[in-house]
C-alpha cells in the first residue's frame, strides 16, 4: 500500500521493521521518540537515537549497521507499553537538508514483506523532517504520513516532544563523553528562561513561520505539532496563571497564542495549573511547574559519541544468544543480553523456593488438599503473550522455516518474557507439525530425497522439539528415501561373491533371491533363484536354468506391484522379477543403468523430473494440504493425475495431493 502525505493506515501488532532509504550520497540519521497521551515524552529515555539506540522496553531499535543508503528501525508494537500513546519516527541530516535528498523513501515491513509504502518527494529544506507516526485508535495501531520539518535541526525536533537537549556551551566546558542519560531529578524548566522585559522569540520568528500540517487523513486523528522556522524556540512555552490580575496587559499581549488561550480558559473556570508570572516578569525565570515531566540534571547529549571512556564489560559465555545472563557490574541481578551487546534491561533473580514463583517471585498459594498453586498472574500473562507469539511464530515458519534472525528473535522474545521455550514448543505442537508433514511431501514431490533435504528434516525435527510415532515413521520415510535416491544415483554398494566368475573390472551390487516371471501360452511360468547386478550384466541364475541381460540392451526400469520389470531392445528380451524389495532393487537397477549408459557423469548431473517449488505451493494451496481423495493430512505425496509415462505434464493442472494408500491404488491409471 502506497500513503501519500497526511493519509493513515492499519498496521498488525507485531514486529514492524520500518525502512527509510534514499538515493543521493548523503548520510541520514534516524531517530524515534515515545509520546505519551500529553504528546510529549514521558522521561528523557523515550528518545531513540545514535546515542541511545535501543528503548529500555525493547519497544524500538536502531539498527547500528544498516545497509548502504537506508537507516532502519525495528518497532515492537506488543511490547509498547501501555501508556505510549504515539511512535514519532523522525530523522536528520547533518550535511545539506532533506530537499536536497533524492528517493526519500519510508517503507513499512512486516513478517511477511513490504505493506506500506510512502514516498516522501519535494521536501521542505529543512535539516530534521517527521517522517510519520504510529499511534492507537480504538484500541488497534495504525500508521500516519506525516513529512514535516524543522529548520532547527535534531535539538528543535525533540525539543519539540518535551526533550532536554544539552547545551554546546556547556559541553566544551565540560569535554568528558556522558551518558546521553543522566540520573532523573527535577530541573528547570526550559521555556521558563525566557524573559518578558522584551519581544519573546515567538514574536520575533512569526513573520516567517510556514505551518506544514497535512490536511489529509481522518478527521478525527490527533493534530500533529506546527512546523517552527529557523531562529524559533522549538516549544511554545506553557506559561499560565491562576487569573488574569496577574499579568500587565503589556505582558498578555506579547504571550504567544497558546499562553493566552490557557489564560482565557483559566479565568472562565479552568483548570488550576499555575506558575506565578509576577516572578517571570521580575526574575526573568519561572520556578518549576508542578505537574511539569521532571527533566534530568544531565540534558540528553547530541553530539555524537566516538569513544567510551568507560572499558565494554564482557560478553557472555555465549554471545550469539540473546538471554538473560548475571550483571557483569551487579552479578546478584541478571541483565539482557541482545546477541551483541548488554542493554539496560534488567531484574532482580529471585531465591530457588518451591513456595515462590520462579517466574515473579511471588508466593504460591497452597492447594486445599495439598500441593502449590501456580502463579495465577504469570499464567494469565503467559497465556496471552503465547497467543500473540504463536500467530508470529507460524508466520515465520512458513516463510523462513526454522532457522535464521527471525527464528532467532522469536524464541530470544520468549526468553525476555522469562518464559520456558518447552511452553512455547507446546503452544506450537500443531502447526510445527503441519510444517514437518508439509516439508516431506515436498520432498517426496519429485522423488528424490537430497542430502540437505534431509538434513533440512532433521533440523526442523530438533529445532521444534518433535516426538513421538509420527515423528519417526517420517523420519524412516525421509531416511529410505535418501537411500534410494542415492542408488538412482548411481552410488552402489560393492559386495564380494566366492565362486561367481566376473569379467575384467566388473563389480557386483546385488545379490538377492528373486522369482523370475516368464509369460507363456499357458500362464506365467515362475522360477526361483538369485539376481545377480553387477556394472556389466543383469544375471539370474536359477535351478538348472540361467539367464543374462546386458546393460546396453535394456531401456528402462520401472515397479509394477511386487516385481520389478525391466523393458528391453527386443520385445522378447525384457525380464520380470519378484523381489521381497521392489523399490530398493528397482532403485539399485536403475543407478546401473545409468552408470552403465554414462547417464551420470558427475554428481549433481542427472534426468530428474522435479517439479518446481512454485508448483508445489501452488498445488498444496489449492488442495488444502489434504488427499483428495480421503481427506487423510497424513502421509501425503504428489501425484501426476495423467501419469509421465502416458505424456503428462509437470504442472499445477496435472498434480493432485493424494495419501500414500490412495496414491498406491491409482498407480499408473488416469
Amino acid at each position: 500500500m502506497k500513503l501519500s502525505k497526511g493519509a493513515n493506515a492499519a498496521v498488525p501488532t507485531s514486529l514492524l521493521a520500518v525502512v527509510v532509504s534514499w538515493q543521493s550520497e548523503h548520510a541520514v540519521d534516524a531517530h524515534a521518540l515515545l509520546l505519551g497521551a500529553s504528546g510529549t515524552v514521558r522521561t528523557d529515555r523515550d528518545l531513540v537515537f545514535y546515542n541511545a539506540p535501543r528503548h529500555v522496553s525493547q519497544a524500538v531499535t536502531l539498527a547500528q549497521e544498516p545497509a548502504p543508503r537506508t537507516a532502519r528501525l525495528s518497532v515492537s508494537l506488543p511490547r509498547t507499553e501501555a501508556d505510549v500513546d504515539r511512535i514519532v519516527i523522525a530523522g536528520s541530516v547533518d550535511e545539506g537538508t532533506f530537499a536536497d535528498i533524492t528517493g526519500l523513501t519510508l517503507t513499512i515491513h512486516d513478517a511477511n514483506g513490504p505493506m506500506t509504502e510512502f514516498e516522501i518527494a519535494n521536501a521542505d529544506p529543512v535539516t530534521a523532517l517527521m517522517f510519520g507516526e504510529f499511534y492507537r485508535r480504538d484500541g488497534q495501531w495504525r500508521f500516519r504520513a506525516i513529512a514535516q520539518g524543522w529548520s532547527t535541526g535534531l535539538p528543535g525536533l525533540v525539543t519539540e516532544f518535551g526533550v532536554s537537549v544539552d547545551d554546546p556551551a556547556d559541553r566544551a566546558r565540560t569535554p568528558r563523553v556522558v551518558e546521553p542519560f543522566g540520573a532523573p531529578t527535577p530541573s528547570r524548566n526550559l521555556n521558563a528562561r525566557m524573559a518578558l522585559d522584551g519581544e519573546s522569540p515567538l514574536d520575533r520568528s512569526s513573520a516567517s513561520r510556514t505551518p506544514t500540517v497535512p490536511t489529509a487523513g481522518d478527521p478525527h486523528e490527533p493534530q500533529t505539532p506546527t512546523l517552527r522556522a529557523a531562529g524559533e524556540h522549538p516549544r511554545t512555552p506553557m506559561l499560565r496563571a491562576s487569573s488574569d490580575s496577574t499579568l500587565r496587559p503589556q505582558q498578555r499581549d506579547r504571550l504567544p497564542h497558546t499562553a493566552q488561550t490557557d489564560l482565557l480558559d483559566q479565568s472562565q473556570g479552568g483548570a488550576a495549573d499555575t506558575t506565578d508570572l509576577s516572578t517571570v516578569a521580575e526574575t526573568g525565570s519561572a520556578a518549576p511547574h508542578s505537574t511539569t515531566r521532571p527533566h534530568n540534571t544531565r540534558p540528553v547529549d547530541l553530539a555524537r559519541r566516538l569513544a567510551d571512556p568507560q572499558p565494554a564489560p564482557a560478553p557472555p559465555p555465549n554471545p550469539d544468544l540473546a538471554d538473560w545472563h548475571p550483571d557483569p557490574e551487579h552479578p546478584a541481578r541478571l541483565r539482557w543480553w541482545d546477541g551483541t551487546e548488554w542493554t539496560s534491561a534488567t531484574y532482580q533473580r529471585s531465591q530457588p523456593s518451591n513456595r515462590h514463583c520462579a517466574r515473579c517471585g511471588n508466593l504460591r498459594r497452597r492447594k486445599l488438599f495439598g500441593g502449590l498453586a501456580a502463579c495465577q498472574s504469570c499464567d494469565s500473562e503467559i497465556e496471552e503473550f503465547l497467543t500473540h507469539w504463536h500467530t508470529q511464530a507460524w508466520r515465520v515458519l512458513t516463510a523462513h522455516g526454522p532457522r535464521g534472525p527471525e527464528w532467532a528473535a522469536l524464541w530470544a522474545s520468549l526468553r525476555y518474557q522469562r518464559i520456558e521455550e518447552n511452553a512455547g514448543r507446546d503452544a506450537l505442537r500443531d502447526a510445527a507439525l503441519s510444517y514437518v508433514e508439509r516439508l516431506v511431501t515436498f520432498t517426496f514431490a519429485d522423488g528424490e530425497v537430497e542430502q540437505g533435504e534431509l538434513a533440512a528434516f532433521e533440523h526442523a525435527v530438533t529445532e521444534l522439539g518433535l516426538a513421538g510415532p509420527l515423528i519417526e515413521d517420517l523420519r524412516r520415510r525421509m531416511h529410505r528415501g535418501r537411500t534410494l535416491s542415492r542408488l538412482r544415483g548411481g552410488d552402489l554398494p560393492v559386495m564380494r561373491i566366492p565362486g561367481l566368475h566376473l569379467d575384467p573390472e566388473e563389480k557386483v551390487h546385488l545379490d538377492l533371491p528373486a522369482v523370475h516371471v516368464r509369460q507363456l501360452a499357458r500362464g506365467p511360468r515362475l522360477t526361483e533363484g538369485r539376481l545377480i547386478v553387477s556394472n556389466k550384466k543383469l544375471r539370474f541364475v536359477g535351478d538348472g536354468t540361467g539367464t543374462e541381460l546386458l546393460w546396453t540392451r535394456v531401456v528402462s526400469v520401472h515397479t509394477e506391484q511386487n516385481a520389478v520389470v525391466l523393458a528391453a531392445t527386443s520385445s522378447r528380451g525384457g525380464a520380470t522379477f519378484t523381489v521381497a524389495d521392489p523399490d530398493y532393487v528397482a532403485a539399485a537397477l536403475e543407478g546401473a543403468l545409468r552408470v552403465a549408459k554414462r547417464l551420470i557423469l558427475t554428481p549433481g548431473q542427472r534426468d530428474t523430473r522435479s517439479i518446481p517449488q512454485e508448483v508445489k505451493a501452488e498445488v498444496w494451496q489449492r488442495d488444502g494440504g489434504k488427499c483428495v481423495e480421503c481427506g487423510d493430512s497424513h502421509y501425503l505425496e504428489f501425484d501426476h493425475i495423467i501419469p509421465l509415462s502416458r505424456g503428462g505434464a509437470t504442472s499445477a493442472m496435472n498434480l493432485q495431493i493424494l495419501c500414500r494408500s490412495c496414491n498406491r491404488a491409482k498407480g499408473a491409471r488416469i
